[in-house]
């Protein structure tokens, strides 16, 4: 259901809103006038981020840095919310790092702080925002998930690792919380999108990576994200080939075996050189960090 009418502004936490998805979403939560904690590993990004959606129009925004990693900072965000505005209508759980290479190839810090950050994040969120929206009796969580949480590429696999377990996890959660019928949950999934989140990966292929055709812009997934606080739904897909891609990898799989790595190779690798590197998923980048990549999207 709907998040119900009350006096005043949403208020909305978004984690991982340093750069990328949750960047254009605190934005576009902004336009609506909304009240925001926003929260991911940088300070200084998280500033930027805040003086552009005060002045986008958010009613107030408060920053709160820290580790969807970490429950204490998870739970100082919520309560940095709570505390404020006395209450907390949406989260947005956007935060993700993202690395490239074999299983075999990938150092386990790097792989195991990919999946930790997909899974053990989301279930530190869940675990403190739930008993605040039960003893709300309303509220409303979005995940950000991925295509990957659907199918599987080579080089992706910590990646796919992460948002399979993640979208397990939230299905879970989705079903522990029939029993609140104002707490609502809802999982996004986006295919290619023009954030940093490609430049700023880890890498062990030699290459960076790139968005896969057609490339959405972080704007437009921010709209899908909304479109579940007016409508909530259990899944909702960012990207026009994201049932094409998933039915090919679960009806004929022999032939996507066959066909994903040379497109992977083709439409989603940077024609550059880069010497291994674990890219912002042990620490973060702030230079890198920013809305949008530098790559042309719809």
């Amino acid at each position: 259901m709907p998040i119900p009418p009350h006096d005043g502004p949403l208020t909305v936490l978004v984690t991982g809103a340093s750069s990328g998805i949750g960047r254009a979403t605190g934005l576009e939560l902004a336009g609506r006038g909304a009240q925001l904690v926003l929260m991911s590993r940088d300070r200084s990004s998280l500033e930027e981020a805040a003086a552009e959606m005060r002045a986008a129009g958010a009613a107030e925004v408060v920053v709160c840095a820290g580790d969807v990693t970490d429950e204490d900072q998870v739970r100082a965000a919520v309560s940095a919310a709570t505390g404020r505005f006395g209450r907390l209508d949406v989260v947005v759980h956007s935060a993700q790092v993202m690395a490239y290479g074999r299983i075999e190839d990938v150092p386990r810090e790097v792989y195991e702080t990919v999946v930790d950050t997909a899974l053990h994040g989301t279930a530190n969120v869940a675990r403190v925002v739930l008993p605040v929206f039960r003893a709300q009796h309303a509220g409303h969580l979005t995940v950000v998930n991925s295509l990957l949480g659907n199918v599987t590429a080579p080089t992706m696999g910590s990646y796919v690792a992460a948002k399979w377990g993640q979208l397990g996890l939230v299905r879970t959660l989705q079903v522990e919380t029939r029993d609140e019928p104002g707490i609502s949950i809802s999982i996004v999934q986006p295919g290619g999108v023009n954030t940093p989140i490609y430049s700023q990966a880890a890498s062990w292929t030699g290459n960076t990576g790139r968005p896969p055709p057609p490339v959405y812009s972080p704007f437009r997934v921010a709209r899908r994200v909304l479109s579940t606080l007016d409508r909530p739904r259990r899944v909702v897909q960012a990207g026009i080939l994201n049932h094409v891609v998933t039915a090919g990898f679960r009806i004929v799989p022999g032939v996507y075996d066959v066909l994903v790595g040379p497109l992977l190779q083709q439409l989603a690798v940077s024609k550059d050189e880069t010497p291994p590197t674990a890219g912002n998923v042990i620490e973060s980048k702030p230079a890198g960090n920013a809305t949008e990549g530098p790559w042309r999207s719809i």
